[in-house]
């Protein structure tokens, strides 16, 4: 029995373009495969070196859509093809102009962005609108991804039932109640925590790193849908459904920027001020704890987050007044 190394499995692996469709020139070097495969010298090499962690994850709501003037619209056509307005596509290439500008002022040169999209049309169109503010050479990869779509709302033709099940979600709540042949907001939860742990994966890997480079300034755009990103944002900061439900919707053609603070950890307070996440809907105690976010580490607690114990034990109340045991 004969064995194969696995450098000689790696050395047979060839890459003829990349995640944007460009080719790619491939050398005759052994170790050509590892500069375009960056992940597999990482795995053969340095395994507990990671690389750098990208500078901010920009997520983005796609710009105005025919169904958010018309909600009819979606009695005459499926969700999944509903299209921009003509000031949804000039809200996606605003925004990509505001994205672009928000990068350029770090100062540095090797800056690039890397896309994940819904594959709705609304949010494709988005993409294609934000793009135009950056050359070839500055994206480094697009990948669609469908746990990113819309929030399923069922198979809507009748427009007065799209407006009794929409009340009817508002008295049973807006995280747990589930349309008709649809999705509740807690269905969403489950999909995107499997995206998030590719997220994950991705950002510890280095997947959407030039080939051959390690650089800090990458910024990843996620460009999907209102209650998506609001799931989104509530599953990466372990947000109660409580505290969801408080949350308020982003703007067509908006953004909401996690950027790495001092201890390399994403917060929305690097970016964003107070008060524009207390209009987004965050309360004081999530507000602490995106200060805490924007100095700590990967890897460490918040111990004094209110989840670890005092939102669920309320004799714990107690202590804090000098009654119970310290």
């Amino acid at each position: 029995m004969s064995f194969i190394s696995s450098s000689s499995i790696i050395n047979q692996i060839k890459c003829c373009e990349d995640t944007i469709g460009r080719r790619q020139k491939l050398g005759v070097n052994d170790n050509i495969t590892l500069t375009y495969f960056p992940e597999k010298n990482l795995v053969l090499h340095s395994p507990t070196i990671k690389p750098p962690r990208p500078r901010r994850i920009i997520l983005i709501r796609h710009g105005q859509s025919e169904g958010n003037v018309d909600e009819t619209a979606y009695t005459r056509v499926a969700d999944p093809r509903i299209k921009l307005t003509e000031k949804g596509k000039r809200e996606a290439e605003e925004c990509g102009q505001r994205i672009r500008q928000m990068i350029e002022a770090d100062g540095a040169d090797d800056w690039k962005v890397y896309f994940y999209v819904s594959p709705y049309r609304r949010t494709i169109e988005t993409l294609r609108g934000l793009g135009k503010a950056f050359e070839s050479s500055r994206i480094a990869g697009v990948r669609e991804e469908p746990r990113l779509r819309e929030q399923d709302f069922g198979n809507f033709q009748d427009q007065e039932q799209m407006k009794i099940q929409k009340a009817v979600r508002v008295q049973y709540g807006r995280f747990f109640y589930r349309f008709p042949n649809g999705e509740s907001a807690a269905d969403v939860y489950d999909r995107i925590t499997g995206f998030r742990e590719t997220l994950r994966t991705d950002i510890d890997i280095g997947r959407f790193q030039p080939p051959g480079e390690q650089s800090p300034n990458m910024n990843l755009v996620i460009v999907s849908h209102g209650l998506t990103l609001r799931v989104f944002l509530m599953r990466w900061y372990k947000w109660t459904v409580e505290q969801f439900e408080r949350l308020n919707n982003m703007q067509n053609g908006n953004m909401i920027v996690m950027q790495t603070g001092e201890g390399g950890r994403y917060s929305l307070l690097v970016h964003h001020t107070e008060q524009q996440m207390l209009d987004f809907g965050l309360t004081q105690e999530m507000l602490d704890d995106q200060h805490w976010q924007k100095t700590a580490k990967p890897g460490e607690l918040n111990y004094e987050w209110l989840t670890s114990g005092p939102s669920f034990f309320t004799h714990l109340d107690d202590d804090k007044n000098g009654l119970g045991i310290l």
